[in-house]
């Protein structure tokens, strides 16, 4: 069996599959890890969330910032943005179907390799105050929320930019949202672990005072896989944790990337879209 961690599709099918069949992946035989972000900004997000549906335990697959805005405008009253393209799924005869499988998905998985060590996937990336254990608990938070939640209250208020700073202490709606703004929004932070939502190019578009969150070095071992930063092209550079990024900007005119969690070897396939 080969395990192969790949970034973000949103909505890129006709690369996914050309991936898939590059790589010579067998559901029986192999399993993907898929961080986050299946849907929105590309053509085909309806294909990708019944593709990725259908793989079953072939497939990690984690929530990122774009599946947990679909599930806020599909279930929380959030309004789509201009740029968004999740028309379709929103129209689709199975929407309630995908949409229950999607908000049932995970923010973190974890995994121990022969060969890599104890592997943490997240969509975004992980506090370096944060232990995997203290990690896997605080998302587990989210998700045991995201699995009672039938009002759509939480969704509707699950996004804000405060509080910025993780505090053990916080409780409530305020805990939850940082959680959800670590795991699947966060680039670049400070020392005391507070994010910022302003910078969203590559790491020269750092503020004052702050660096990527793999720039902070961690008291564990763990190789952190992530998705998310499209314009780090797949490289956490200068890195003093072991980070493999897996986002190489299908959606934007870059690739689709699979890496091997077994060897470390990368196998990509061109973007069909011109940006």
């Amino acid at each position: 069996m080969t395990d192969y961690a790949i970034g973000d599709l949103q909505g890129c099918h006709a690369e996914f599959v050309e991936l898939l069949e590059r790589i010579d992946f067998a559901p029986a035989r192999d399993r993907l890890w898929l961080a986050g972000d299946l849907v929105n900004r590309g053509p085909d997000s309806l294909a990708c969330l019944r593709e990725v549906r259908a793989l079953g335990n072939a497939a990690f697959t984690i929530l990122g910032n774009h599946d947990l805005h679909l599930l806020a405008v599909a279930r929380g009253g959030a309004r789509l943005n201009r740029k968004d393209t999740l028309d379709d799924i929103l129209a689709a005869p199975d929407r309630e179907a995908l949409l229950d499988w999607l908000q049932s998905r995970p923010l973190l998985v974890r995994q121990a390799f022969d060969a890599g060590g104890d592997t943490v996937m997240v969509h975004a990336g992980l506090l370096p105050q944060w232990s995997a254990d203290e990690a896997a608990g605080l998302a587990g938070e989210v998700e045991a929320r995201l699995g009672s939640e039938r009002s759509g209250a939480f969704l509707e208020q699950m996004y804000g930019n405060e509080p910025a700073c993780w505090q053990a202490s916080l409780d409530g709606i305020d805990r939850l949202r940082v959680i959800v703004n670590v795991l699947t929004r966060m680039r670049f932070i400070d020392a005391d672990g507070c994010l910022d939502f302003s910078a969203k190019e590559g790491l020269d578009s750092a503020p004052a005072g702050f660096a990527p969150w793999f720039r902070y070095p961690r008291r564990d071992d763990l190789r952190l896989v992530f998705g998310h930063w499209a314009a780090l092209q797949g490289r956490a550079e200068g890195a003093r944790v072991r980070a493999e990024a897996t986002d190489t900007g299908c959606v934007w005119g870059g690739n689709l990337t699979a890496l091997n969690l077994d060897t470390g070897e990368r196998i990509g396939v061109s973007s069909h879209l011109r940006r």
